[in-house]
């Protein structure tokens, strides 16, 4: 029982974490860049023209932030938007600070 417990308070702290993480990416332009899990090609496809991509593959794209950046991006059929590049988020590779800078 004690097990169960651990395991189930484990997965509402990440649910958790993983919801205040989108929320604050929806409703502040906080951090430098934003991460779209998992994209789908009508995603992509629906991506406003003004969507600056820092980096693209299988698992995720990686956008420049700006503003109201989330609400496009859900519009565009983003299932979550995320933070990255604050200290604790997903941290950016070297390219991608490259990229940020050039802007």
């Amino acid at each position: 029982m004690t097990i169960n417990r651990i395991l189930l308070t484990l997965i509402a702290v990440f649910v958790g974490w993983i919801a205040v993480m989108a929320l604050v990416m929806r409703f502040s332009d906080a951090a430098p860049a934003a991460v779209v899990p998992w994209p789908t090609r009508a995603f992509l496809k629906e991506l406003p023209p003004e969507a600056a991509i820092l980096d693209v593959n299988g698992l995720a794209v990686t956008f420049a932030n700006r503003p109201d950046l989330a609400k496009d991006l859900y519009a565009a059929g983003a299932w979550l938007v995320l933070p990255a590049g604050l200290v604790g988020c997903l941290p950016l590779s070297e390219r991608q600070k490259e990229a940020l800078l050039r802007r």
